[in-house]
């Protein structure tokens, strides 16, 4: 199936002003459109990418007993979580059977002693990061690999700025301490058939300001819902990242731009080497940061349809709504 989802070189966007304007319509008509678009151009060596996605492939690799030492403190949510440890779609109460897939998850690897980050709301959200010893490439190249993705993060909501007509750096000191979040999500081969309904991962949208996606291709992959029945696969090059909007620039943007419905699907049942693997950056902009609807984005026939929340207390709000921790 050819993907219809825009492929944007977003490298031209540090050039001239004739080349950012370009990139900048670009990416505001995907964002209006479907909230999806693939990225190359964003400037991340290749072999930082393969390494990340070795390293996690090693962690998977380790027998069960193995990788469930490091599943997450009780009130965190960093570490490992097993097939099945997830119950709901991240945001959908739905009643489905468990997702098919395993994670593991770090949080932001560079803090200080800011009472930013030290304060008691602050250790709600900078936890320390577990690291496996049994895979040392993990704490090796995962942290360089966060940053190179947040940085690719910061300037793509700097294109967002430039595409809604705002001042280049509006976004900038809402995410330079971000709650951002890399994980690796496995998919293991399946040996038995999935239950009636059962999928890698179920329907849902993200949380924060923008997922990037790395992916390593197999049968059963990521699909986006275009409306009704009609779900579309989205397809990368191996270098690229695919760009989806997720819930809170939703909100920022008045519902301008979408944060769409996504999933991944289980492998048809004739599939050969079904094993799927992806790096996701999470981006989610400083706890602190105050979302109310940008007025460029409100106008008589669309009055602002959000109330002011912050990035914290929208996230931990869906959470706790997915059981990912308790409320306290």
């Amino acid at each position: 199936m050819m993907t219809r989802i825009p492929v944007i070189d977003i490298g031209p966007f540090d050039g001239g002003e004739a080349d950012r304007r370009r990139v900048a319509r670009a990416v505001e008509r995907a964002c209006r459109d479907l909230g999806f678009l693939v990225v190359v151009g964003h400037g991340v060596p290749e072999e930082l990418i393969e390494g990340g996605h070795a390293a996690a492939r090693a962690f998977f690799d380790l027998d069960l007993e193995t990788k469930r030492r490091y599943e997450p403190a009780p009130g965190t949510f960093l570490g490992y979580r097993g097939v099945g440890s997830e119950g709901l779609s991240y945001s959908r109460d739905e009643d489905t059977p468990v997702d098919l897939k395993e994670s593991f998850t770090i949080g932001r690897v560079d803090t200080s002693d800011d009472p930013y980050f030290t304060s008691p709301e602050g250790r709600i959200w900078f936890q320390p990061n577990v690291w496996p010893a049994e895979v040392a490439a993990l704490r090796e190249l995962w942290p360089a690999l966060y940053r190179a993705l947040d940085g690719v993060a910061i300037r793509l909501m700097r294109i967002f700025a430039t595409a809604l007509e705002l001042p280049l750096d509006f976004f900038d000191d809402k995410i330079d301490k971000s709650v951002s979040a890399l994980r690796a999500l496995n998919y293991p081969e399946l040996t038995t058939r999935p239950l009636p309904g059962q999928l890698r991962a179920g329907a849902h949208t993200d949380y924060g300001s923008l997922t990037l996606v790395s992916m390593k291709d197999a049968p059963g992959g990521l699909e986006v819902h275009r409306g009704g029945d009609d779900w579309e696969a989205v397809s990368a090059p191996p270098s690229a990242f695919v760009v989806n909007i997720a819930d809170l620039l939703e909100q920022w943007t008045n519902d301008v731009w979408r944060s769409s419905l996504h999933r991944v699907a289980s492998p048809p049942a004739a599939a050969k080497a079904t094993r799927r693997q992806s790096l996701v950056f999470f981006h989610q902009p400083n706890y602190d940061a105050e979302i109310t609807p940008i007025p460029a984005c409100c106008t008589p026939d669309r009055p602002p349809r959000y109330t002011r929340t912050t990035s914290g207390e929208h996230f931990l709000m869906k959470l706790t709504k997915a059981g990912t921790v308790t409320s306290s």
